[in-house]
């Protein structure tokens, strides 16, 4: 009894202890709101609500005649931001980062949002200059990620190397961007005539990231343009290893140089045996232009219809379509016209490229995507026969 009696008198203070601190709280929050204007509880509502247009009025009035409320000036400034209203956001973060009893984190937060300000505006080299300040700061991270925005749509390759080697850690190594990077240098060192540049960075990109698919299509591309056929074929062959789905990308270069070697059945057989291995539409187009080209396009026409016989598809059913359409005598020609066009309309999403990162569709495929900017996010098949 004497256990029991001692743990309701603890239970008694513990609750009573509890009582004053919630009291104190209360009192401290009710203390606190009083002391805030009641043109800012106004402007939040519009804002809850979706207002902003008539928010931004409020603030506006509110920073004028309180001129203290710093955090107040920050909220206004990315108002004017996301509006469009970029002119208006600057002279606001400027006028933050001109106040001299700004704290140290409010000045560096000001010249961040500032920077962002620019940015937007298109501004990127005073944007560049205020982020590149920001290095030794809470806000390095996030600078360096909007640096490396810009460097990119700069065509600033270097510099978005050694920034996004800045910013890998565990959660992202950027190897596939560094990888990129180099890329997009050995194409412009290609086209100022430096192949040996390009080739050194191609290895960089590879040394980055072994599975570049990128990386070797271009060395193959350099090998074929002086001529070395052998090295070319090597480059473009290592690509199965890395991902089969990017082969058809090579297919016709793999042709183009077995021919110029005088290897064509050689060629011809091998990427004939890539489409029995893996099976894809674009592998299914190389081959039919092949036999078509090499052999005959009645041939073409039966080996294509055979060919759907063991894999059929959508795709594979309107290039044997038009297939028929294009040898269909003038009056059949017509009636095959409207069929082709009724299913090239059903099937298009079938034939383009979709980014897996945000669904762009394109017809061309891309290293990275138009719309969401994600590098390698294109799927490598437009439309893939089953397995």
């Amino acid at each position: 009894m004497e256990f029991e009696a001692w743990w309701l008198i603890l239970l008694a203070v513990f609750f009573t202890l509890g009582w004053l601190a919630a009291r104190v709280d209360i009192k401290h929050v009710l203390s606190d709101s009083k002391l805030l204007p009641r043109q800012y509880f106004e402007g939040l509502n519009h804002l809850l609500s979706d207002r902003t247009d008539k928010a931004v009025e409020v603030f506006v009035d509110l920073a004028r005649n309180h001129s203290e409320t710093v955090e107040l000036q920050f909220a206004l400034g990315h108002l004017f931001r996301r509006k469009g209203e970029i002119e208006r956001a600057i002279r606001m973060h400027q006028k933050l980062l001109d106040r001299p009893e700004l704290r140290p984190y409010d000045k560096q937060s000001a010249q961040y949002e500032l920077a962002l300000d620019f940015m937007k505006a298109g501004l990127f080299d005073r944007a560049e200059e205020l982020f590149a300040r920001l290095d030794e700061t809470e806000f390095a991270r996030a600078a360096r990620r909007h640096l490396l925005d810009i460097y990119q749509q700069e065509k600033e390759w270097k510099k978005a190397i050694e920034v996004a080697q800045q910013l890998r850690d565990t959660s992202h190594t950027y190897q596939h961007e560094i990888a990129e990077f180099y890329c997009e240098l050995a194409n412009q060192a290609a086209i100022k005539s430096q192949p040996s540049e390009a080739h050194q960075y191609l290895q960089q990109a590879l040394a980055e990231h072994r599975k570049c698919v990128r990386a070797n299509l271009i060395l193959g591309d350099l090998a074929a343009a002086e001529g070395r056929f052998e090295d070319a074929i090597e480059c473009w062959l290592r690509i199965e290893s890395q991902d089969h789905r990017f082969l058809p990308f090579a297919a016709r270069k793999l042709l183009d140089a077995y021919d110029r070697l005088n290897r064509a059945e050689e060629g011809t057989a091998l990427v004939r045996g890539f489409l029995a291995t893996y099976p894809e539409l674009d592998m299914l187009d190389v081959v039919y232009e092949r036999i078509a080209a090499t052999e005959s396009g009645a041939l073409a026409y039966d080996w294509l219809r055979e060919e759907l016989r063991r894999n059929p598809t959508m795709p594979g059913l309107v290039k044997l379509l038009d297939a028929q359409a294009a040898a269909a005598p003038p009056e059949r020609k017509a009636e095959l016209d409207v069929t082709l066009r009724l299913v090239h309309d059903a099937t298009r999403g079938l034939s383009m490229y979709h980014c897996a990162s945000c669904g762009f569709k394109a017809r061309q495929y891309f290293w990275r995507c138009p719309a969401c900017n994600d590098w390698e996010s294109f799927l490598p098949a437009r439309g893939q026969l089953k397995h």
